[in-house]
């Protein structure tokens, strides 16, 4: 099927054939993408009174329970409630309609390398994204015509879909200077291949998130300039064979009534009309 789709005066079509799922596939009880320690996504066969939900054990149908963590067990949405008292479900309203998006492609630096700060403040060993990595690749004209912004960071090894962060494996994240230019922008939804936006180690701050979604920092409440309606999903992998680019993002979340979800985030190749 053939849909069109208006931004900014410019017409598209994209072609819903051509869908690119970029959600890592959660594999239960085996490898799978971990943060922060948390135990992996598990599922066993419920059972009870009788019933055993696992055909292989002679029951009439498979019935699985699942425990995971959605902040860390692979790919995720999250909205602001992920930092603040009230409850902004990610089921409600935040992806009910298509986005156009942009795809780029970074390669973060040594933070010894950058003039750019964070708080709490940088190790030289850390690797960040910073303003200048953003600006290399994505044009202030860009960034004020697309309302997704789809990261990918090199380099680009397949490990992503099973690596275990921890202290000696510490993933790249943003200084607050290319997540304020990134906050100062129209962008709703921001995705990337890392476990968080912001360092893993960060004394509990979230300086980041704070920043993304106009919280004020260290506070628990939203005020008159937060932007609930903006959610960060993290751990998506893109492959290689996905050029940069502009595409359409279809942000499939699950109705939770949670901070943050599994999620599916799809692209579709856009095509400008020229009439």
């Amino acid at each position: 099927m053939i849909l069109n789709l208006s931004n900014n005066h410019i017409d598209y079509q994209f072609d819903t054939d051509e869908g690119i799922s970029i959600a890592i596939d959660l594999n239960f009880n085996q490898q799978q993408p971990n943060h922060f320690g948390a135990e992996i996504a598990c599922k066993e066969a419920l059972s009870g009174g009788g019933f055993i939900g696992d055909t292989k054990r002679g029951g009439s149908c498979n019935v699985d329970s699942i425990t995971l963590v959605p902040h860390c067990n692979g790919t995720h949405t999250e909205t602001v409630a992920h930092i603040v008292h009230q409850a902004v479900p990610i089921g409600k309203n935040l992806a009910q309609s298509l986005s156009v998006c942009q795809v780029i492609s970074v390669t973060p630096i040594i933070a010894s390398n950058t003039q750019d700060s964070y708080l709490p403040e940088l190790d030289n060993n850390d690797v960040v994204i910073d303003l200048s990595c953003l600006k290399s690749q994505l044009q202030q004209s860009q960034l004020d015509n697309i309302q997704a912004l789809v990261i990918r960071t090199y380099p680009n090894d397949s490990n992503k879909k099973s690596c275990i962060y921890n202290d000696d494996n510490q993933p790249p994240f943003f200084t607050h200077q290319a997540m304020s230019w990134l906050a100062a922008s129209g962008i709703n939804h921001l995705l990337v291949d890392m476990p968080s936006v912001d360092k893993m180690y960060d004394d509990g701050q979230l300086s980041n998130h704070h920043i993304y979604w106009s919280v004020t920092p260290n506070s628990r409440l939203l005020n008159d300039d937060s932007r609930p309606e903006r959610t960060v999903t993290e751990m998506v992998y893109v492959e290689d064979s996905v050029s940069d680019g502009l595409y359409c993002l279809n942000l499939q979340l699950p109705a939770f009534e949670l901070d943050a979800a599994p999620s599916r985030p799809v692209l579709y190749p856009l095509n400008m009309v020229i009439t």
